[in-house]
């Protein structure tokens, strides 16, 4: 919690203007018990119509600057928090953007968005709160007290009774809530983790009438969580009546004292007023502070769960020193007795894999469900980080290189077509912002995206909604296809992208690669031998091992899986 206060160092004069303003309306709010003293002793009792009016004229002005002062400070206090609170947002971004699919898989979806909303809020509510109430409170408190004993040391031993109450009041209610509040937060993940998955499921939930099992789902969670807020607030509602009884029990302590001092003549009214002005600043402090107190257990967790984000080392990092791909090779991909292991599993998913993919060339990767085709091109790109073994982009082993120098040297079409909301063409030109309409057009063409891109009024400025929700899944697919075609890269790996198109469309498709993609390395993972029996070298997995590679019409001879899987789509002419 503390290292997110650093985040105030690029705002130190605003912070140092707002404890000096601070500390001057503090100042300034100290001095207006005395006033009231004077008016009293000096004004109503001696009658003094004089003093009244020249005493309550300072007191104005000085009212008036406490208010100025109270204002200015407010306003500094919330820009303070909410700059803060800025950094810390681009900070969090920054830093999840650079997760690999470790951190994502440690880090919920859910939960990060939780932190980088409602935890940052809290974080920034309790920074603000720190100029305006948390330095505040106990210097005003400090001030007040030194000045009641200052005025009336006979009866400053209230204060080692009402004080300790207080304190014993805030630090109870502190301890009751902390585990709670942290509770809280782990519940509003679960939550909100519910909440999205029926927002974007709710095709299939609606599509199963399966709208009740999921309400109830949601009403199970939001009941945890109506209960721990419900005892959460019954706890935290206990603070305000607790501390009110202890400032009034305080309040009738000094009248009972200060009525004999002042029968006996030893304490005038106005010093009696003055003295309780003086009690009800020192216990209004603690009060302010209570309320403040209650709510830093629950900021702790939020800049706890913050910190643990902004702390977490990827897993995949930039080497030191980038070493230099050789230019000759332009493309050439290289796997080296790779093998892969998901973190914390107790076996790999990817056993010793090698095979060479040369620049000009389609490898295709088929196997059952589950046998890690996917997992194997999400190594290319650095999605995850090999477990043993290498592999090696142009003589290089990838890991050599700047993450970025790598990935633009992708196209990655992923099986779940997703695109931005946006046009169409912000879409297309996510991987390349400088294309140029032929660029666009040309790979709008391979991609067999020009027919309903056209049909659309505004065409390449049609506007997709959130998950392109307004189109089909043939034509996300194919707009995934043409965006990383426009990226115009040595590497384009087809992840199952051809799943949702029709036959027709496929083999069209797969021609307009063949013939324009010349120079590219291309990768494609298949279900149906149909859009791969073209490829130049066939790679065939079984549970994560290599079990064939060559030609079809090599496959369909020496490789035993292989004529299973064709064998179950392909007529008995088609093998032949």
């Amino acid at each position: 919690m503390l290292k997110l206060y650093g985040y105030l160092k690029h705002t130190w004069w605003q912070a140092l203007l707002s404890i000096t303003l601070l500390s001057v309306r503090i100042m300034a709010d100290l001095t207006l018990p005395d006033y009231m003293m004077r008016i009293i002793d000096e004004g109503i009792v001696l009658s003094d119509i004089d003093a009244i009016l020249r005493i309550g004229g300072q007191m104005l002005i000085v009212a008036g600057l406490v208010a100025v002062l109270f204002a200015t400070n407010n306003y500094i206090a919330s820009y303070l928090g909410a700059k803060a609170a800025d950094r810390i947002r681009r900070d969090l971004f920054r830093k999840i953007e650079g997760f690999s699919l470790v951190e994502f898989d440690r880090f919920s979806t859910a939960s990060l968005i939780t932190r980088s909303t409602g935890d940052i809020a809290q974080v920034q509510q309790i920074l603000t709160m720190s100029f305006r109430i948390l330095l505040a409170a106990p210097i005003t408190g400090i001030g007040a007290f030194i000045k009641a004993v200052q005025l009336t040391p006979q009866l400053s031993w209230i204060f080692l009774i009402g004080l300790p109450l207080m304190l014993g009041v805030v630090f109870a209610i502190m301890g009751l809530t902390a585990d709670r509040y942290r509770q809280v937060q782990k519940l509003t993940d679960r939550l909100n983790l519910s909440a999205r998955e029926n927002l974007t499921g709710i095709r299939v939930i609606r599509a199963f009438n399966a709208q009740r099992l999921q309400h109830d789902k949601f009403e199970s969670l939001n009941d945890d969580v109506f209960t721990n807020n419900t005892s959460l607030l019954r706890i935290v509602s206990l603070n305000e009546p607790l501390i009110t009884i202890v400032m009034s029990l305080t309040t009738l302590t000094v009248l009972w004292f200060s009525a004999d001092r002042i029968g006996s003549q030893a304490m005038a009214i106005g010093q009696m007023m003055a003295f309780m002005q003086y009690t009800n600043q020192v216990m209004s402090s603690f009060m302010h502070l209570s309320g403040i107190f209650n709510m830093i257990p629950r900021a702790i967790v939020s800049g706890n769960r913050i910190t643990e984000v902004l702390n977490t080392q990827p897993t995949i990092t930039d080497p030191i020193v980038e070493s230099t791909p050789d230019s000759s090779l332009r493309g050439r991909l290289e796997f080296r007795n790779v093998s892969f292991r998901y973190p914390e599993a107790q076996e790999d998913v990817l056993h010793d894999i090698s095979f060479t993919a040369k620049p000009g060339t389609l490898t295709a990767f088929i196997g059952s469900t589950g046998s890690g085709k996917s997992t194997l091109v999400n190594l290319i790109p650095r999605l995850y980080d090999v477990s043993s073994g290498e592999i090696r982009l142009d003589g290089i082993d990838i890991r050599q290189m700047n993450q970025n120098s790598l990935r633009q040297r992708i196209g990655y079409i992923p099986q779940k077509g997703m695109l931005l909301s946006g046009s169409i063409r912000d879409n297309l030109t996510f991987g390349n912002p400088s294309a140029k309409p032929e660029t666009l057009s040309k790979a709008i063409q391979i991609a067999q995206a020009e027919t309903f891109i056209n049909e659309r009024e505004d065409r390449l400025d049609y506007r997709l909604a959130q998950g392109a929700t307004n189109i089909s899944g043939g034509q996300k697919q194919r707009l995934s296809i043409a965006r990383a075609l426009v990226k115009n890269a040595d590497l384009v790996i087809f992840d199952d992208s051809f799943s949702a198109l029709d036959f027709k469309t496929d083999a069209a498709l797969r021609k307009a690669l063949h013939k324009e993609l010349k120079n590219a390395t291309l990768f494609v993972v298949g279900q149906r031998v149909s859009t791969i029996m073209g490829a130049d070298q066939i790679v065939v997995l079984e549970q994560g091992h290599v079990v064939g590679i060559g030609s079809h019409a090599d496959l369909l001879n020496t490789c035993p899986v292989y004529q299973e899987i064709a064998a179950s789509q392909l007529t008995a002419e088609e093998l032949a």
